[in-house]
């Protein structure tokens, strides 16, 4: 175990670090199988001891998912988009273009913001982005802010850790990981709780018109009372 330590502390202490960081986070942007999240989180929790310092860490993790936001965009601008301008109603797909859709006009680029933290949502809201055709300068924007707050988090969550199990970097990383995880979470449990408020309204909303016909119709439908 000591000897795998410090083949990692001499692998995350390299030079090269930053660049190797970077091209996982950009790879993760629009192919996420690659767990660029851990690995920010192991270099903060490295930078807790002096190397690498912790500022390679977050700006090497923001500019990657940056890239990687661009090219996921890209990418539904081309083929990505047609296959879901393609999809069917009815289908898993066309339901989610449809969400996509009503979220960017109800909330925007914020909506990239908070998909940077959904293990997988990062790559359909951009992919989904550039498929809609949302301007490319505002995707900018927002596609920054997101990376710079997600380069950040990782890289502060993994330094807390560091910093908290210094001698012991294995429970650094424990400690970030489960952190990261617990705001995860929070995330989606939030995400849940306001898709299941939005149904339960349609649901009242829609019992109610069926109640009310006047209302149904907008005052367009005359009552056999009124005439």
């Amino acid at each position: 175990m000591d000897s795998i330590l410090d083949g990692v502390g001499a692998a995350v202490a390299s030079p090269w670090f930053g660049l190797v960081l970077f091209a996982v986070a950009a790879l993760d942007g629009f192919f996420p199988v690659v767990p660029s999240e851990s690995m920010v989180i192991a270099g903060g929790v490295y930078a807790a001891s002096g190397s690498p310092d912790l500022a390679v860490v977050v700006v090497s993790a923001a500019l990657g998912a940056f890239a990687g936001d661009h090219v996921a965009y890209l990418l539904g601008r081309g083929p990505g988009g047609r296959l879901l301008r393609r999809a069917r109603p009815g289908t898993r797909r066309y339901r989610a273009l449809v969400w996509a859709r009503g979220a960017l006009a109800e909330r925007g680029g914020l909506v990239l913001v908070v998909a940077r933290y959904v293990p997988g949502g990062r790559t359909a809201v951009t992919v989904t982005m550039g498929a809609l055709g949302y301007p490319l300068r505002r995707f900018s924007v927002f596609a920054g802010v997101a990376a710079v707050s997600w380069g950040l988090y990782g890289g502060l969550l993994g330094y807390v850790g560091g910093a908290a199990f210094e001698d012991d970097p294995v429970k650094g990383v424990a400690v970030g990981l489960g952190l990261a995880l617990s705001v995860t979470g929070v995330v989606e449990g939030v995400r849940v709780v306001r898709r299941r408020r939005g149904r339960g309204k349609a649901l009242s909303e829609a019992g109610a018109s069926e109640r009310d016909p006047v209302r149904a119709g907008g005052g367009g439908v005359v009552r056999a009372d009124e005439r």
